[in-house]
C-alpha cells in the first residue's frame, strides 16, 4: 500500500519533467525550422524603401518599377512591386472605367470597347522583364540548393567511407578538410536543411568516438569546442537581456547556426549538459517571445483604435484654403507625419489589419485626390508659364549680342523684371531655361559693363584734360571772334564730359565770359557765341535729348518774354496822361526795351536750333 502511494507522488513529477522536456524540445524545434528557412533565403533579406505607391501617378509608378529593377536585385523586390501592382491596377482600372464610361456615352458600344495607353504597355513590358528575372533566379536558387544537397550528402559518405577506413596517420587532417568543405558549402533546402545536419552531426560524433587512437587530437578538438559553445550559451543567456525580443530572437536563430555549422562535437560526458544549457536558454528567449505576441494580441484593439484615429484625422483634413504650391507642400508634410504615426503604432495581423488599412486607404486617397488635382492644373499653368519664359529666353539671346545699348539695355532691364513676375514651369526644364536665360543676359551685361569700363577710362582722360585746358584759357590772349571760335573749337574737340564733370563747363563758360567781355561785340552776338559754343557740344555729344530740352526751354522763355511785355504794355495804358519824362513811364518803357531784346535773343537761339539738322 506503500508503495502504491510512493509510486503515485512519484508519477506527477515524473509528468512535469516530461511536459517541461518535451516544452523545450519544441521551443528549439522551433527555433531549428526558423534557422533552416532563413538559410534558404539568406540572400534574400533587403531594405528597400516603401514608398506611398497610392499617391502616385501612372507615369510616376512606371518609373518607381523601372528604379527597382534597375537598382536592386530582383529577389528583393516582392514586396514593393506586389504593393505597387496594386496601386497601378487601382489607378488604371479607375481610367479605364473613366474612358469606357466616356465611350458609351458617345454612343459605342460595350463589346467594341478598346483602351491602350503607352504607360500600360511600358508598365507590362517592365513587369515581364521582372516576372522573368524572379523565375529565372528561382530557378537557378532550386538548381543551387539542390546541387549544394548534393554536395552535402557527398560529403557525409565521404566521412562515412573516412571512419570505416580509418587511417591513423591521416584521418585527422582528412577530416578537418571535410569540415572546410561542408562550411564552404551554401544553403540547402529547408525542407532538408535539419536532417541533412542531423546525419552530418552523427557522423562527425562517430569520428570524434573513432578518434581514441590520436587521443591528443581529440582531446584538443573537444576542448577548443567546448570553449566554443560555452561562449555560444553565454551569449544565448545574454538575450534574455536585451528589450526587444525579436533582435533576441534573429540573434537566437544566429547563434543555433553557429552552433550546427561552425563548432563540432564536444566530449560524450559534457554533451548532454552543454546542449542542456543552450536549449534552456533557447527556451527562455522563445518562451519571452511567445509572451510578446501574447501581449501583442491583447493590444491589438487598441492598436486598431488608435490606427482609425488616424484615419478619421486624415479623412477630416481640410484642404479647401489651399491655393499655391506652398500651401499644398506644408500640408503634404502635415499629412506625411499622420500617416507616420499611423505606422509607428505597430503592425497588425493581416486577419486584423485588412479593414484599417482600406479604411486608410481612402482616407489618403481623398487627400492625394484633392492633391492631384491641384498640381494637374498647376501642370497646365506651369507650362504656359514654360512658354512665356521661352519667349523671353529666345528674346535674351536675339539680344546678347547688340550694340543698341541704351534700347537693348532698357529692354533686358524689363525681361528681368518679367521672368520674376512669371511663375514656376515643370522641374525638368526649370534648370535649362533658366540657364540660358541668365547666360545670355550676363553674356549681354558682361559687354556693357567692359564698355562702360572703358568709357570710364576715356572719360577721366577727358575730365583732366578739360580741367588744364580751363587753367590755359585764363592766360590764353583772345582778342578776336576768330580766337573765341577756335578756343570752343579746341573745348569741343577735348570730349564730352561725364554727368558728374559737367560743373567744368561752367567754369569754362566763366573762363571764356572774362574774355568776351573785353571783345568788341554786341551783346547778343556774345551770347549767341556762347550758346552756339553749347550747342556744338550737345551735336558732338549726340546727345539730342538735350538739344530737344533746349528748344523746349528757349520756346517757354518767348512766351514768358511776351507776357511780361504784354503785361507793361497794359500797365503803360493806365497812364496815359503821364508825360514823357514822368520816370513811371520811363521805367516801364525802358522794362518794355529790355525784354524786346531778350525777345531778339531767344527768337535769335531758336532759329538757330530749327536750321540745325539733328
Amino acid at each position: 500500500m506503500l508503495e502504491n502511494n510512493e509510486e503515485k507522488v512519484e508519477n506527477p513529477v515524473t509528468e512535469e519533467q516530461n511536459n517541461a522536456s518535451k516544452e523545450t524540445e519544441n521551443a528549439v524545434n522551433e527555433v531549428e525550422n526558423e534557422v533552416a528557412n532563413e538559410s534558404e533565403k539568406a540572400d534574400e533579406k533587403h531594405e528597400i524603401p516603401m514608398l506611398d505607391y497610392d499617391s502616385m501617378e501612372l507615369e510616376k509608378l512606371v518609373d518607381e518599377l523601372k528604379k527597382l529593377l534597375k537598382d536592386y536585385p530582383v529577389q528583393q523586390l516582392k514586396s514593393n512591386v506586389d504593393a505597387l501592382k496594386i496601386a497601378f491596377n487601382s489607378k488604371f482600372g479607375a481610367l479605364l472605367a473613366k474612358k469606357k464610361e466616356a465611350f458609351l456615352a458617345e454612343g459605342g458600344n460595350s463589346i467594341d470597347f478598346q483602351f491602350s495607353s503607352p504607360v500600360k504597355t511600358e508598365y507590362n513590358k517592365l513587369l515581364g522583364e521582372y516576372k522573368t528575372k524572379r523565375d529565372a533566379y528561382y530557378s537557378q536558387l532550386e538548381k543551387q540548393l539542390k546541387e549544394n544537397l548534393e554536395r552535402r550528402n557527398n560529403l557525409i559518405e565521404e566521412l562515412k567511407s573516412l571512419i570505416e577506413n580509418a587511417d591513423p596517420k591521416t584521418m585527422y587532417n582528412d577530416f578537418q578538410e571535410i569540415q572546410n568543405r561542408w562550411k564552404s558549402i551554401g544553403p540547402v533546402p529547408k525542407t532538408k536543411y535539419n536532417d541533412t545536419w542531423r546525419t552530418y552531426h552523427h557522423h562527425v560524433e562517430r569520428f570524434y568516438d573513432l578518434l581514441h587512437l590520436n587521443k591528443d587530437f581529440r582531446e584538443l578538438d573537444f576542448k577548443h569546442n567546448l570553449e566554443e559553445k560555452l561562449g555560444l550559451i553565454e551569449r544565448a543567456e545574454a538575450l534574455n537581456d536585451i528589450e526587444d525580443v525579436n533582435v533576441a530572437f534573429k540573434e537566437l536563430q544566429e547563434l543555433h547556426r553557429l552552433w550546427k555549422e561552425e563548432v563540432g562535437p564536444v566530449a560524450k560526458e559534457n554533451r548532454e549538459e552543454v546542449w542542456g544549457k543552450f536549449s534552456e536558454a533557447t527556451k527562455k528567449i522563445h518562451d519571452k517571445r511567445h509572451q510578446y505576441f501574447r501581449e501583442l494580441k491583447s493590444k491589438y484593439q487598441e492598436m486598431i483604435d488608435a490606427k482609425l484615429a488616424v484615419a478619421a484625422e486624415i479623412k477630416a483634413y481640410d484642404t479647401s484654403k489651399n491655393k499655391t504650391h506652398n500651401d499644398w507642400q506644408k500640408s503634404i508634410v502635415e499629412i506625411e507625419k499622420l500617416r507616420k504615426k499611423y505606422f509607428d503604432i505597430g503592425k497588425l495581423p493581416y486577419s486584423k489589419s485588412e479593414a484599417v488599412w482600406q479604411d486608410f486607404k481612402a482616407a489618403t486617397k481623398k487627400f492625394n485626390t484633392a492633391k492631384n488635382a491641384f498640381y494637374k492644373n498647376e501642370k497646365s499653368a506651369q507650362n504656359d508659364n514654360l512658354k512665356r519664359k521661352m519667349e523671353l529666353v529666345e528674346l535674351a539671346e536675339s539680344l546678347k549680342n547688340s550694340e543698341d545699348w541704351n534700347e537693348t539695355t532698357n529692354t533686358m532691364k524689363r525681361i528681368q523684371s518679367d521672368w520674376k513676375k512669371i511663375g514656376h514651369v515643370p522641374r525638368k526644364f526649370s534648370d535649362d531655361i533658366w540657364k540660358r536665360f541668365k547666360n545670355a543676359c550676363n553674356h549681354y551685361f558682361d559687354r556693357l559693363h567692359a564698355l562702360k569700363n572703358e568709357q570710364n577710362k576715356e572719360q577721366l582722360a577727358t575730365v583732366e584734360a578739360k580741367k588744364e585746358y580751363i587753367e590755359q584759357v585764363k592766360s590764353e590772349d583772345i582778342k578776336t571772334e576768330e580766337d573765341v571760335e577756335r578756343v570752343l573749337g579746341e573745348w569741343r574737340d577735348l570730349g564730352a564730359l561725364p554727368r558728374n564733370a559737367r560743373h567744368l563747363d561752367e567754369k569754362f563758360n566763366k573762363a571764356m565770359d572774362a574774355h568776351l567781355d573785353k571783345l568788341d561785340m554786341g551783346r547778343i552776338d556774345i551770347e549767341m557765341m556762347k550758346f552756339k559754343g553749347v550747342v556744338d557740344t550737345y551735336l558732338a555729344q549726340e546727345d539730342y535729348r538735350k538739344l530737344d530740352s533746349e528748344q523746349f526751354f528757349i520756346r517757354k522763355k518767348i512766351d514768358e518774354t511776351v507776357r511780361e511785355m504784354q503785361q507793361l504794355e497794359n500797365n503803360l495804358s493806365f497812364i496815359s496822361n503821364a508825360t514823357e519824362d514822368n520816370p513811371l513811364v520811363q521805367n516801364v518803357r525802358k522794362g518794355i526795351q529790355d525784354f524786346k531784346d531778350q525777345l531778339d535773343l531767344w527768337q535769335e537761339k531758336l532759329d538757330y536750333l530749327k536750321r540745325l539738322d539733328y
